[in-house]
């Protein structure tokens, strides 16, 4: 009777913890994929341009992401501090913090620009044709006007939902996917007075939809009621290397560890095209699907880092832990649901992608593939979130680089190339470093608080004695 009930007990507090996860998390995931169904967007429309618009736009693309994601992985480590500082009431500290990020943006945004405004000469160097190289680099210089207010976007957005406040961002891409579908229909096919510029004008619409999600989110943090007890801290501020290193500290390792783990899928992707163009196609197929799944556990990621956070403010480490768990546990009960799909219905959802047999029959077998690695991803994922709820990014960016480049690459090409295993072979590497990351960074998460726990006993019992002293 005791252990039903212990079990009840623990079954509710789950589904508690859950319910508030997937109630800030919806809206997030939404967010996600709104942002994906910007690049179908693109994808789509350059596509009935031409087919140079269309290579164009997917090389220049495949060089901006790397890029911009290792900008964002810096920024958004400002979520878990916001965070920390709600949960510490320390309202002035997240208004300083979000000033600071703002000023990192901007510097970001400089680099950002420099890289990829002069890589006309990487174009000619990779041996593209001179018209998809000249769209390409257009695209990219239309795009960098835009940087500087994406990732001033990004800051704000962490500080709202550093504040558990999660909707606006899911509202605001709705706008920007509204504005980028118009834009695209002017710019690219010369409609409203505008000339025709073809994937170059959706580097102009892409810029923007960045400066209207910009100014949405500016107009919101200053105006809602919800933030006006943190207006009263705004004032000028410089640059102020305390705040911006402790950014940076928790930011770059986070930054490159999301780098590390793109750049494994990257490799996969170059590294197929060794085995022709159907291994190519069926493997963007699947991976174009495991992608979209993934949207899933990486949004619900960002708000575990927030719990996890804000309960590590308060210094309420048993909530700290339980959230985090709670949180992987979600990640991975979801995935599972998607794998439960891809086992039932592989040739259903390969159909929408292409109607070639062997394209086709190779995604589906990837398929099956992605299904083993959806757990893994999930788990790995929402650990990575609450470690990073915790500060924690140093050792979880080492465990990305052993586990996918030392350990999940190489045996993908072990098994794909030098065994002749094929695409396949190359998923087994795929499995291998995304499940090793898993167990690692669950593990990482359990000592980690497990330390916390123990100092906090540690002190209550020096109180104790303390007060017994005192007491005597």
């Amino acid at each position: 009777m005791i252990k039903q009930y212990n079990l009840y007990s623990r079954l509710k507090r789950f589904s508690y913890e859950s319910s508030l996860t997937l109630k800030l998390g919806l809206p997030v995931i939404i967010a996600h994929l709104l942002q994906i169904l910007m690049q179908f967007v693109d994808t789509i429309m350059a596509g009935h341009v031409s087919s140079h618009d269309l290579a164009a736009l997917a090389i220049a693309t495949a060089l901006y992401h790397p890029v911009f994601l290792l900008m964002l992985g810096i920024l958004i480590t400002l979520g878990p501090i916001i965070a920390q500082l709600f949960g510490a009431e320390k309202q002035q500290e997240i208004v300083t913090n979000v000033i600071q990020g703002l000023w990192l943006s901007q510097v970001f945004a400089f680099l950002s620009i420099l890289i990829l405004a002069n890589l006309e000469p990487v174009l000619y160097w990779m041996g593209y044709e001179a018209e998809v190289i000249r769209i390409a680099s257009h695209y990219l210089k239309a795009l960098c006007w835009g940087i500087p207010f994406v990732l001033a976007f990004n800051v704000l957005r962490m500080f709202s939902e550093g504040l558990s406040i999660t909707r606006p961002t899911m509202y605001i891409s709705v706008i920007g996917l509204g504005v980028n579908i118009v834009s695209n229909y002017a710019l690219m096919f010369g409609h409203f007075g505008f000339p025709a510029m073809g994937a170059v004008g959706a580097g102009w619409a892409t810029s923007m939809v960045y400066l209207v999600m910009f100014c949405a989110m500016l107009a919101f943090c200053l105006k809602a009621l919800i933030f006006e007890n943190y207006r009263r801290f705004i004032v000028f501020r410089k640059p102020s290397w305390l705040y911006l290193r402790e950014i940076l500290r928790i930011g770059i390792p986070n930054g490159f560890g999301m780098a590390a783990e793109v750049g494994l899928f990257a490799t996969i992707s170059l590294l197929m095209g060794t085995f022709g163009v159907t291994a190519i196609a069926g493997h963007q197929i699947a991976i174009n699907i495991a992608s979209v799944t993934f949207m899933l556990p990486m949004g619900l990621s960002i708000v575990i880092s927030i719990r996890v956070g804000q309960a590590k403010g308060r210094s309420d480490y048993k909530a700290t832990r339980y959230s985090g768990y709670a949180g992987i546990i979600l990640c991975v009960l979801i995935m599972a649901i998607t794998a439960t799909v891809f086992v039932n219905f592989p040739e259903m959802i390969v159909a929408l992608y292409s109607d070639d047999p062997d394209v086709s029959t190779l995604a589906v077998q990837l398929l099956y593939m992605a299904a083993v690695f959806q757990l893994s991803d999930g788990m790995q994922v929402g650990a990575l979130g609450a470690l990073r709820g915790l500060k924690d990014t140093r050792v979880p960016f080492i465990t990305n680089l052993v586990a996918y480049w030392g350990i999940g690459l190489p045996i993908a090409y072990l098994v794909g190339v030098y065994f002749y295993f094929g695409p396949v072979g190359m998923w087994v590497g795929l499995i291998v470093g995304l499940s090793i990351a898993a167990v690692l960074h669950s593990w990482r998460f359990q000592i980690l608080t497990r330390r916390l726990l123990k100092h906090q006993d540690r002190e209550k019992s020096i109180d104790n004695e303390v007060l017994q002293m005192l007491h005597d």
